[in-house]
């Protein structure tokens, strides 16, 4: 086998890797308009149905819709899942936008409407341009991408400000600590970065917090991408 035929069957991977990716633009591009406003929700597949945080979710999903929002997920069970629950539960839109892993990630039961990703790139523009708040229940690495990645956006401008808020004082309290004591001491961002996120246990206080969306502050759809 030689080497050219080794890039000659690379390269025809990637042409039919770029349609694939082409292909998952498209359909979000397609269905997320149909259910706007809309809301996106971060957290953890892992949390069980019986801690204090999945009920937090499933309260959050539930406030959102009563506010008029459809609830954009990652689609998986935990966090995910009971913020899903509660759209569902009140009659709103809940939507999940599901990445394919190997282990951990299916599709929960509450969804009114699921797309399927393979790029985890395609699938966190989807949850954010759409969006016109973010709320973070607690999470592992990939909750704290899609923090920073969102933080990122808008501390850059290629998103309008908009609400990012933390659920969970104690469990998210330590690493804006550390911002503050070490990054923001470092020079490394500025303070008034930190006012990007607002930190709460209240989640009736959180859901009130789009209300400034709702008052002149919502974002054009092509903001984004």
């Amino acid at each position: 086998m030689t080497s050219q035929y080794l890039i000659n069957e690379l390269e025809r991977q990637d042409s039919w890797r770029l349609f694939r990716i082409l292909g998952e633009f498209v359909e979000g591009f397609d269905v997320l308009p149909l259910f706007l406003p809309a809301v996106t929700v971060y957290g953890s597949a892992r949390i069980p149905a019986e801690h204090p945080f999945y009920d937090w979710g499933r309260r959050l999903g539930q406030g959102l819709v009563a506010r008029g929002y459809s609830v954009f997920t990652g689609g998986g069970g935990g966090a995910m899942e009971a913020a899903n629950r509660g759209a569902q539960e009140a009659g709103g839109n809940s939507i999940g936008l599901n990445i394919e892993l190997p282990r951990e990630q299916r599709a929960n039961s509450y969804l009114t409407r699921g797309l399927h990703f393979r790029y985890f790139f395609v699938r966190k523009v989807m949850l954010v341009k759409y969006a016109t708040a973010f709320y973070l229940l607690p999470g592992g690495f990939g909750t704290l991408d899609e923090l920073f990645e969102t933080l990122t956006l808008v501390q850059t401008l290629k998103i309008r400000p908009m609400p990012i808020v933390l659920i969970g004082t104690d469990f998210w309290g330590g690493m804006i600590g550390w911002l503050r004591d070490r990054v923001v001491a470092e020079g490394l961002i500025e303070p008034r970065d930190l006012e990007l996120l607002r930190l709460t246990d209240d989640v009736d206080d959180a859901i009130n917090l789009v209300a400034m969306v709702q008052h002149g502050h919502a974002r054009r759809r092509d903001d984004l991408v």
